[in-house]
């Protein structure tokens, strides 16, 4: 199982953390790449096709502002395309700038979408749809499950 994890810029890889700490949590084999959308399309188009041949199952892609990265990344390929909108000061608009241009793709173009900076959110989603083939990583993810319910029956204890 491979992920490729694709930023719009430099200044959006903090907020793409999360998801290789998750995607490593679950020992999925990732790469990530900086490559933006607008500026630098040919070596983007050129990189896509680069992952396709070395059997990446997968792509999230977080960018800001216009972030027309994720469905540029979904109009090149028919990899699952999973879009992370990034509000990174920039902006004026909170990251709903980035939502908008993430979640409101055209039809025959798809991208799932999460919620502002959340590529913790994205990397589950990522684990949830290659566990569908892989039983060792559907163990995985039940675990996991099972440890956040437990913690939050604890957290909950508290106040019973």
């Amino acid at each position: 199982m491979k992920v490729a994890i694709f930023i719009g810029s430099v200044s959006d890889k903090k907020n793409m953390k999360a998801a290789s700490e998750i995607l490593s949590r679950f020992k999925i084999d990732y790469k990530s790449y900086v490559i933006s959308a607008h500026r630098l399309p040919d070596i983007l188009s050129e990189t896509i096709k680069k992952i396709e041949s070395e059997g990446v199952d997968l792509i999230i892609a977080g960018a800001g502002l216009s972030a027309h990265l994720p469905g540029i990344i979904s109009s090149k390929t028919i990899l699952p395309v999973i879009g992370v909108p990034i509000f990174n000061n920039n902006g004026l608009l909170g990251g709903v700038d980035a939502l908008f241009s993430i979640v409101q793709m055209p039809k025959d173009v798809p991208v799932a979408t999460v919620g502002i900076n959340n590529s913790y959110n994205a990397a589950l989603l990522a684990v949830r749809i290659l566990s569908i083939k892989n039983k060792d990583l559907k163990k995985l993810l039940l675990k996991f499950r099972m440890e956040i319910r437990k913690k939050l029956e604890n957290e909950i204890e508290q106040y019973l």
